[in-house]
């Protein structure tokens, strides 16, 4: 599991956590429930407990840790919004810009590279999830896409990872397939 902490811009010392489970949980060998244990955004709160080796995405104990830490299975918390299972959900930030629409304002914007063992693609975009007073207020929303060139042959354009906001407002991408860093912009005619 990798975690990545940040900041919301509205309330201060409010913290995020960007986790993904990036492929390492197998799903039980046998059957492979591929869409089981999805990367997700939360808030982070002192003292409490996400889950990780004992459960996953809430009180959903691991078969394959059945039994070791009920108590922790038992105070695990529900993350705020799932992104999707093996999206490799790796960028975060917040944006504070004036370049979008008043509507993205203070939302979370997420490099998800992408997945390398399904059978269908899943990620290979920039995400957005919208936020008001401090929390997220929808699911996540797909803002940036067109990194799949032919998922039949398996060929990507891209894998976005690091998204950052400059000072003009706008977003770098961070692409790590091409070697590109793509500049977003909005066209406000």
């Amino acid at each position: 599991m990798l975690a990545i902490y940040l900041s919301t811009p509205e309330v201060e010392n409010d913290r995020r956590a960007l986790n993904t489970f990036h492929g390492i949980r197998r799903a039980r060998k046998e059957g492979r429930v591929m869409g089981l244990v999805p990367d997700y955004l939360t808030s982070v709160k002192r003292d409490a407990f996400y889950s990780w080796p004992y459960a996953y995405f809430g009180k959903n104990e691991d078969p394959r840790r059945k039994g070791e830490k009920p108590d922790l299975v038992a105070k695990t918390i529900v993350p705020d919004v799932p992104l999707g299972s093996h999206t490799a959900s790796l960028g975060l930030t917040f944006y504070t810009g004036n370049q979008f629409p008043e509507s993205y304002k203070n939302g979370a914007f997420i490099g998800q590279h992408g997945s390398w063992n399904r059978s269908s693609f899943v990620g290979y975009q920039v995400a957005y999830v919208p936020f008001k007073n401090g929390k997220a207020s929808g699911s996540y929303q797909r803002f940036l896409t067109g990194f799949i060139a032919d998922e039949a042959k398996g060929d990507v354009y891209g894998r976005p990872v690091g998204v950052l906001q400059i000072a003009d407002g706008s977003l770098l991408v961070a692409d790590d397939v091409s070697g590109v860093v793509w500049r977003v912009a909005c066209n406000k005619k």
